[in-house]
């Protein structure tokens, strides 16, 4: 074998195919390193003699990868990633004190965010990032101390820590309920005149969400074939929350994430916790690997449990707070819908 094939990859070219590959386009690849194109076509070309395979086929108007190609990109790209990841960590552990943490954006959206201020105000050296996405992020990632997870008892990672469980209720604004106080909307006593509502739904085609719709509510209460005056399906739970606050419909909501608002009076449950029915899902806090040991962490971690508990205390949530066992972990290592 070539001797000179034998060499290590100099990071610099790596990071001149990953964004070749990434934009297909030689031009745009050197505007983004700060480089001339010409310099990136010399990266790329030392790239493929030391691999001894070409990586691009160029054409006059187009760049394509080569079987070689997708094949480096597969490693490189997420390589890059961690390494950045891993970087990005050390700079900020030189400078102010930061937890970052990851959950999904209705979680974000009602309990986190309205709530938060308070820690900031208790920890102003503290900077707190808020990652909300649908996506699961890898808890070995090195950029995330803490995940807010949605998810059964048996699909909770082990270590995981019960925040409360998911009781759903209907609800509508106070507006509305004043319009059906005074006759200006129709009744809504019981749960057969839901029929002359709008009912707000999520839309989402994953069968675990299927559990957290209106059609295992109206099951549960004698109206399994129930047909609403129209449905109105909106792609997350804050939204459905926020065209109830609006008068747009009911919505069956997570108790737990409207508790504030129903406190204040802001929504109604037009059937009492009498409307109220439990799913099998939880919420759960995981400090990850990189999370574990800092005081900044541990700090926030216990003030979100802290504000768990009165969460739990305003849904009458007794359940045991206790994380999954392993008996429970191997039961099933998927995660419910984020």
């Amino acid at each position: 074998m070539n001797s000179v094939r034998q060499r290590p990859l100099s990071l610099g070219s790596l990071r001149a195919f990953e964004a070749v590959a990434r934009r297909l386009n030689f031009s745009e690849a050197a505007e983004e390193l700060h480089v001339t194109q010409s310099a990136v076509s010399r990266q790329i070309k030392g790239l493929e003699d030391e691999l001894g395979a070409p990586l691009f086929t160029r054409g006059t108007r187009h760049v394509e990868l080569t079987g070689s190609g997708t094949a480096l990109l597969l490693v490189v790209a997420p390589w890059l990633d961690r390494l950045d990841a891993g970087v990005r960590q050390i700079r900020q552990s030189r400078g102010r004190r930061a937890v970052h943490l990851t959950t999904f954006p209705s979680f974000a959206s009602l309990w986190l965010l309205p709530q938060i201020e308070a820690f900031q105000r208790a920890h102003p050296d503290l900077d707190i990032r808020v990652s909300a996405n649908d996506r699961i992020v890898d808890l070995d990632d090195p950029e995330i101390d803490i995940a807010l997870r949605h998810c059964t008892p048996q699909s909770a990672p082990q270590g995981a820590h019960h925040l409360f469980g998911e009781v759903m209720t209907p609800v509508i604004s106070r507006a509305l309920a004043d319009d059906i106080r005074h006759g200006k909307a129709p009744r809504l006593d019981n749960p057969a005149q839901l029929a002359d509502f709008t009912l707000i739904e999520e839309d989402d085609h994953r069968a675990s969400a299927e559990l957290l719709s209106w059609r295992p509510w109206l099951t549960a209460n004698g109206q399994r074939k129930l047909q609403p005056r129209r449905w109105l399906y909106l792609n997350y739970a804050y939204q459905q929350v926020q065209a109830a606050l609006a008068g747009q419909g009911v919505a069956l909501a997570r108790l737990a994430l409207v508790a504030e608002p129903l406190g204040r009076g802001d929504l109604i449950e037009p059937f009492g916790p009498e409307g109220r029915i439990h799913s099998p899902y939880a919420y759960w806090l995981i400090t990850t690997r990189a999370g574990r040991g800092r005081d900044e962490v541990q700090q926030f971690g216990a003030w979100v449990e802290a504000r768990a508990a009165d969460t739990r205390s305003a849904i009458g949530d007794v359940a045991d707070e206790e994380g999954p066992t392993e008996a429970d972990q191997a039961a099933s290592s998927g995660h419910g819908p984020e």
